[in-house]
């Protein structure tokens, strides 16, 4: 088994425990990503727990290659008729090690970024192992797979002012790991946290 899928399970966990006793209301709030509540977003990590890359190849063809289509379809797969089917069915893939698509390494990073996705318009915040968020902040750094990052800091310096990541060159922004991984993967909110001359074009990027 890869070493880091106890980091996934690790991270899955902890954020089922914070959404234990969500009001409906709390379920439905807005989060980070533009159209989804909350809930949505949960129901769309667990749709990716629980897709093997057979799976997922048979949703895109079955979406004729729509790959917002497929997402959606899976999406509501998993959604539920309630806010508590929703977060069972999250739980019951909390354990799984499969993937459609992209290394480990990219589904620990999909966990940590959506669960901030959840998080933070909640209200809720976690002390993530440094450790992971420096092996996320590694590999958004050089990826654009899934994701646009690599492309996204072209032309800055990012330096983390509470661990050892740092990478590129050019204008400089620090802050804290999490925040510089949030901005990578197009979370502007988190350029609050940062400081630098290059913040405000990250801002932009994101």
């Amino acid at each position: 088994m890869n070493p880091l899928w106890p980091d996934v399970h690790t991270e899955r966990a902890s954020l089922a425990a914070d959404l234990a006793h969500l009001t409906d209301q709390q379920w439905a709030t807005p989060s980070l990503c533009t159209g989804l509540s909350v809930r949505e977003v949960l129901a769309h990590l667990a749709s990716a727990a629980g897709l093997s890359w057979a799976r997922w190849m048979a949703g895109v063809i079955r979406c004729r290659f729509d790959f917002d289509r497929q997402v959606e379809m899976r999406l509501a797969e998993q959604l539920g008729e309630s806010p508590a089917e929703t977060l069972d069915n999250f739980r019951r893939v909390e354990a799984n090690t499969t993937t459609p698509v992209g290394p480990v390494v990219a589904c620990l990073g999909e966990t940590v970024v959506h669960a901030e996705d959840i998080r933070r318009p909640l209200g809720l915040s976690r002390d993530y192992p440094l450790a992971t968020l420096t092996r996320l902040a590694e590999y958004y750094s050089g990826s654009d797979l899934v994701v646009l990052a690599k492309g996204r800091i072209g032309g800055l310096r990012l330096a983390a002012t509470d661990g050892p990541f740092t990478t590129g060159s050019g204008l400089p922004v620090s802050g804290p790991t999490l925040a510089l991984v949030m901005a990578m993967t197009g979370r502007g909110a988190y350029c609050d946290e940062l400081d630098g001359e290059g913040v405000a074009t990250l801002r932009e990027r994101c």
